[in-house]
């Protein structure tokens, strides 16, 4: 007979008997996934150690100089300020030298502006408006300096301009100098004396001195500051010029107000004069700051790692829990690369402070570090290059020192590969082991149909056999 369902012919739990016996059979496939559980997470400690000491080794390369520069330079910040703030601001790099310099400022750098000339009293302009017709031809703009009266235009900064017939119109001619893009802009001011064409050289100082030519009512000579348009500030020009300032009472000028090149190091931006009023500008070096920032830095890292690595290792006796790494080699690797870092990183040479304990760094029973500033300080200011010199020492002791751990060929990279190894084994293991699994449940699943078939038929016999002997004449 077809039986529907495993026990429907038999009326025995023959799906649970199944699948009981089928959760024997798999206890094999369960070790294997526990095992590939465990090694998963020990893939991923290592990862959180690899983090951990890479941080570290970046926070080693830290306490390095950067190409170009030596440690001296790197741990010494400078900084400078202007008494009177109204008049500069300064700021200063590693070139500057400290000290007090006396600022007095007697002009500050100004582009110069040009502007069609509004004459007569009262004034008025030749142009109504943006649209007022003006004569057609070209127009030459110059760039170049002024010096004593003397102008030598720069061929590399002209300007050609061609007004024709599409753009005869004081609006035109600002659109087209515009367009040019060069090194002036132009503008239409609309006052009580009319339209007014306004040209402004973008850079300061008498190296931008604009001369205009070629097209008529739009001409200026600077060499005689005269011409259609005016550098008048009555009728809204502007000469060039310079910045002119003594430093502690040594004349000098710049082209634009922020001034470099003039005190070494320093870059001075002036703001307003002080003709009479001198202000003081004060270099100061801190040789302690930089230093104190970068070792706390690498501290936090170093305290970060090691937590990791304990961790990773420990086992809690409270909770009997085991860190993912514990009992493992690579942990101890970890812990000894560490310590023999700290303990056996020296300066050398004839400096008196040859390790990180001289300078006020300690390590705690749990293996922490944590740094004295006032012991660090009082070492700078004794042998700053000494305590410099150790400090770039044990940057470079971290930065290699920890490449054998955190490395593409190191400790921590070839225990990953062979824990992955591990568990590619175990997938294939297991690929086999579900196969046979799965042979199993059918083998059983076959010999417990036959079972039920055998029983239902059983049954049947039995209820016809009871049938049939009740149906008998009862013997009289």
């Amino acid at each position: 007979m077809t039986i529907s369902s495993l026990g429907a012919g038999s009326g025995l739990d023959l799906s649970g008997i199944l699948n009981s016996l089928m959760q024997v059979e798999q206890q094999p496939l369960v070790n294997l996934q526990r095992k590939e559980a465990s090694y998963q997470a020990r893939i991923s400690a290592l990862g959180s150690l690899k983090g951990a000491l890479s941080s570290l080794q970046s926070a080693a390369s830290g306490l390095l100089p950067s190409t170009g520069q030596t440690a001296a330079q790197k741990y010494a910040s400078f900084s400078a300020a202007v008494a009177d703030s109204t008049i500069a601001s300064a700021s200063a790099s590693s070139s500057a030298v400290p000290g007090v310099y006396s600022l007095e400022v007697s002009s500050l750098a100004q582009s110069q502006r040009l502007a069609t000339a509004t004459p007569g009293s009262p004034p008025a302009s030749p142009y109504a408006n943006a649209s007022a017709t003006i004569d057609q031809g070209i127009l030459t703009i110059e760039l170049g300096k002024l010096d004593a009266g003397t102008y030598t235009a720069d061929s590399a900064r002209k300007l050609t301009i061609t007004i024709d017939a599409t753009n005869n119109t004081l609006g035109g001619l600002r659109d087209a100098i515009n367009a040019a893009n060069g090194g002036v802009s132009a503008t239409i001011v609309s006052g009580t004396a009319g339209a007014q064409l306004v040209l402004s050289s973008k850079d300061s100082g008498t190296s931008n001195v604009m001369k205009l030519s070629g097209l008529n009512g739009f001409t200026f000579d600077p060499t005689t500051g005269t011409g259609a348009l005016t550098q008048d500030a009555a009728q809204g020009g502007r000469g060039a010029q310079n910045a002119q300032f003594t430093l502690n009472g040594i004349a000098a000028t710049s082209s634009t107000n922020t001034v470099t090149g003039v005190l070494d190091g320093v870059t001075l931006t002036l703001a307003k004069t002080n003709v009479g009023s001198p202000t003081n500008v004060t270099v100061s070096k801190d040789s302690t700051s930089a230093a104190s920032k970068a070792l706390n830095a690498f501290i936090k890292s170093f305290n970060e790692a090691n937590k990791m690595v304990s961790d990773l290792g420990a086992y809690n006796a409270e909770t009997k829990v085991a860190g993912p790494l514990q009992g493992q080699a690579v942990v101890r690797s970890a812990e000894n690369q560490l310590r023999s870092l700290i303990f056996n990183t020296t300066a050398g040479g004839d400096s008196a402070y040859q390790r990180l304990s001289d300078i006020g760094i300690s390590l705690d029973k749990s293996g922490n570090l944590s740094l004295d500033s006032g012991k660090l300080n009082k070492a700078l200011a004794a042998d700053y290059n000494g305590v410099i010199g150790l400090v770039e020492k044990v940057g470079t002791a971290f930065k290699t020192g920890l490449e054998s751990m955190v490395g593409s060929t190191g400790t921590i990279t070839g225990v990953t590969d062979n824990v992955n190894s591990m568990i590619k084994r175990l997938g294939q293991q297991q690929t086999v082991l579900t196969q046979r699994l799965t042979r199993i449940e059918e083998r059983y699943r076959q010999q417990f149909t036959a079972l039920d078939s055998a029983i239902a038929g059983m049954k049947q016999t039995s209820t016809y056999l009871t049938q049939q002997l009740a149906s008998l004449p009862s013997g009289g």
